[in-house]
């Protein structure tokens, strides 16, 4: 009897570890990490060996896997204590160690044999000859550059045995995979080596020296006078949620959300919604139809506008950049739940952000579990009532329409016409 292939495994951010275990919870079949050193994101929340350990466990104990990035592009020096760091993964048992520098493929190969080692985005792999090269060299995973297409993804997986893992949903570059100076030219922080400041997220405008003028706004000034708005290098959002049966039917091994720096409720959401899609699709191939439920959950997170970035081929201007900036998700979100009463009905929730008696809020969890209901009343941790609970990690009670579990969500709804629900 032939052996069915792996389902396709849905892998989430983990920037901190209550990122990763709440994007495990979620629905997460694996998560990336990164140490204090030798990533690409220096100011997300990363790990402590401590924390490493615990992260490893969690997913390990959830039947989920924890790869650790160490893809940063590494001047003379920055690799200064990397033997001992992959070690250390190794005696950990991560289950693998996402790299871009072949020197420190290499010194992971020679100092930490038993641990598997996946090609970075970093490295731009858009060929099956790079592919077979880099199966060669003993790795398990490509990590395929954001500029491939499916056509070209269907033709690696022709000529290579090599798993791929690609993206799936979240920020694009607007260079080559992260390839990109602009932030050491402006900002001296440097992209590749984990400080980018993202400038290409910034509004610009155009000058040039003007005989009448000292300088002048060339910006304002479009073809005959109209007004020209200022202009960002900002890359729309990539979201695949409609095209998830061709991502699967090409043969990709992993699909990889991105958002390292996002929130909790960021992770949670999206973690969330794939899941759901992707079980649909394995449940009933042939009829894999997108929710309005899912879709609509995709809008409540922090996101700028969406696109498939270059899976059909190359994107016209207005598809690949971002028109608006960031889209106004409708929802902020409040709190996590801590304990449920199911005698007295009674929700205690740790607030993330401000809410107060009458406003209208949002639960869900996993499993796109979901309900809204009116705050009525709110008591503190002592049992005084409460009007608002204004105050960071403030722990506060309040009468709930529906069971809760531990670990479930809170969003305060601003508009509820504008974010309908049923």
């Amino acid at each position: 009897m032939m052996k069915s292939a792996p389902k396709t495994e849905l892998l989430c951010p983990g920037g901190s570890l209550e990122k990763l275990k709440m994007a495990i919870r979620y629905g997460a079949d694996a998560c990336y990490i990164a140490g204090m050193n030798y990533g690409l994101r220096t100011r997300a929340g990363n790990f402590s060996p401590e924390d490493m350990l615990e992260a490893v466990r969690f997913a390990h104990a959830h039947q989920a896997k924890v790869y650790v990035v160490a893809n940063m592009v590494p001047h003379e020096g920055d690799q200064a204590g990397i033997e001992d760091y992959f070690q250390s993964l190794e005696d950990l048992a991560v289950d693998a160690v996402l790299i871009s520098d072949p020197g420190l493929i290499r010194l992971c190969q020679t100092v930490a044999p038993k641990l598997a080692i996946h090609l970075s985005t970093q490295a731009s792999t858009l060929n099956y000859a790079a592919l077979n090269f880099w199966a060669g060299q003993g790795l398990e995973r490509v990590v395929l550059g954001r500029e491939v297409s499916l056509a070209e993804i269907r033709e690696m997986k022709a000529h290579s045995a090599i798993q791929l893992e690609t993206f799936l949903h979240g920020a694009m570059c607007v260079s080559y995979s992260g390839r990109c100076v602009l932030s050491n030219h402006i900002c001296l922080r440097d992209a590749n080596r984990g400080g980018c400041a993202q400038p290409c997220r910034w509004f610009y405008d155009l000058w040039r020296p003007d005989a009448d003028q000292a300088w002048q706004k060339l910006g304002q000034m479009g073809e005959g006078g109209d007004t020209a708005t200022a202009f960002s290098m900002s890359a729309a959002d990539l979201c695949m949620l409609d095209h998830i049966p061709d991502l699967v039917e090409a043969g990709i091994d992993s699909l990889k959300v991105e958002g390292r720096m996002k929130s909790i409720h960021y992770v949670s959401t999206v973690a969330n919604v794939y899941r759901a899609a992707l079980d649909a699709y394995y449940a009933d191939p042939d009829h894999y139809q997108v929710k309005p439920a899912w879709r609509a959950e995709l809008q409540k997170s922090a996101q700028r506008e969406l696109s498939t970035g270059f899976y059909y081929g190359q994107p016209s201007p207005e598809a690949q950049f971002a028109q608006q900036g960031q889209v106004d998700p409708g929802v902020t979100f409040v709190g996590k739940v801590l304990d449920y009463d199911p005698a007295r009905g009674i929700a205690t929730l740790e607030q993330r952000n401000k809410f107060a008696v009458g406003d209208l809020l949002e639960f869900y969890g996993p499993g796109m579990r979901l309900f809204r209901q009116t705050v009525t009343w709110l008591e503190n941790a002592e049992g005084d009532p409460i009007e608002a609970c204004p105050h960071p990690l403030m722990t506060v009670r309040l009468p709930v329409d529906r069971p809760v579990q531990p670990h479930d969500l809170v969003r305060l709804v601003h508009d509820e016409k504008r974010l309908p629900y049923a």
